[in-house]
């Protein structure tokens, strides 16, 4: 199945727009695993385990993974993701964006090495930085568009005088991964949830690209105002998804040995939430 095809296929079979994020930090722990690096694996797996049938996607972030020398706990995760929920598709938020042949390294590590279903990259070097995971075919990439930091703003939301209509750095991007970069129909685009605006805006630009929108939770995001911005449906089949991610909220929903049954009610609290935001 391509990525596509998976992520339609999670949402009816869990009922669920919700992305848990994995992103683990050995310091936030609960108590019997507190510090301990080595047991970056028990803990994820314990939060798929719990809510693997609550989620539309998985999302591993790299960087906490290589900071503690994880990756072949990271590459155990991808392969119990694959046996604990073999149809919710799993993306790597690695955030590349390089050119050539060094971006054509980074597909295999994303792709052949870790196995992931879609991955996150940077646009700002142009075409050439994402086509090398293209070449990919049913594979997926999400594209950095209009993101949840404050500092987004120092660029993404500067206006191109050069481009025709002017439009503001993320709307160009938008476009682009809509129209003439969207080759094979892999690609999406990452809109953060503190911008319901911003979120709408792209939609209206995008209107079927997946959207995978981060800050959700911890950072504050509104579900409802998300949900309503980018989640679009025709006659009870979705045309515009939107995957949205929740990670420190449910993985250190409690720091005690109750951590992944906590986790599993956060996530179902949340997936219920987004649910009903459909109207």
């Amino acid at each position: 199945m391509t990525f596509i095809d998976m992520l339609q296929g999670a949402e009816r079979q869990n009922r669920s727009l919700l992305c848990v994020g994995l992103d683990p930090d050995p310091a936030k722990f609960p108590a019997h695993l507190k510090g301990d690096a080595s047991r970056i694996y028990d803990f994820c797996a314990a939060i798929v385990d719990a809510t693997a049938d609550t989620a539309i996607a998985f999302k591993p972030q790299i960087a906490y993974f290589a900071a503690h020398r994880a990756e072949d706990q990271l590459e155990r995760l991808m392969a119990h993701m694959r046996a604990v929920a073999p149809l919710v598709p799993v993306i790597l938020d690695a955030k590349r964006g390089d050119i050539g042949s060094t971006a054509e390294q980074y597909a295999i590590e994303a792709f052949e090495r870790y196995g992931a279903d879609a991955v996150t990259l940077s646009p700002f070097m142009g075409f050439d930085s994402v086509q090398p995971y293209l070449k990919y075919h049913g594979k997926g990439a999400f594209l950095l568009c209009r993101t949840s930091n404050p500092g987004g703003d120092d660029l993404q939301n500067q206006r191109l005088a050069s481009v025709d209509g002017q439009p503001l750095l993320y709307e160009h991007v938008a476009r682009l991964a809509q129209g003439p970069w969207n080759l094979n129909g892999q690609l999406g685009l990452v809109v953060g949830a503190t911008y319901p605006a911003e979120i709408q805006r792209v939609r209206e630009l995008a209107p079927t690209l997946p959207l995978l929108i981060p800050g959700v939770g911890a950072q504050g995001g509104d579900a409802v105002a998300t949900i309503r911005a980018g989640y679009r449906n025709q006659g009870g089949a979705t045309t515009g998804p939107v995957i949205v991610n929740s990670s420190r909220a449910i993985l250190y929903a409690s720091c005690d040995d109750d951590f992944a049954a906590a986790a599993r009610r956060e996530a179902l609290r949340t997936r219920d939430l987004l649910e009903a935001a459909k109207g």
